[in-house]
């Protein structure tokens, strides 16, 4: 008799249509990084950006996408030449990420 894989932990997040383009673009950022530098993008990058450009407002992100996306979102934040607008929408998102997880 075998067993069912466990369930993936999920988590919806909800962003708006400026919190998503912020997201997108650091993510795309990030894509375009590796591919300045030949290196093969990271899968789950493809993955969120997947699942952000889904339709709805509503993103179900698995623990680790939530995690990752955490992490690029915070480089963003911090790099010197991202926009001001853009700041607050990721930190925004930050935010929301830190809400669902530790839900």
């Amino acid at each position: 008799m075998s067993s069912s894989p466990p369930e993936t932990e999920t988590y919806e997040v909800t962003l708006s249509r400026d919190e998503q383009w912020v997201a997108h673009h650091a993510l795309s950022n990030r894509l375009d990084a590796a591919l300045d530098a030949d290196e093969t993008p990271p899968e789950w990058t493809l993955e969120v950006l997947e699942t952000i450009e889904a339709d709805g407002d509503t993103e179900r992100l698995t623990g680790s996408q939530a995690d990752r996306l955490y992490d690029t979102l915070t480089t963003y934040v911090d790099r010197e030449e991202t926009p001001e607008r853009d700041i607050s929408d990721a930190t925004t998102v930050l935010a929301r990420l830190e809400d669902v997880r530790n839900a």
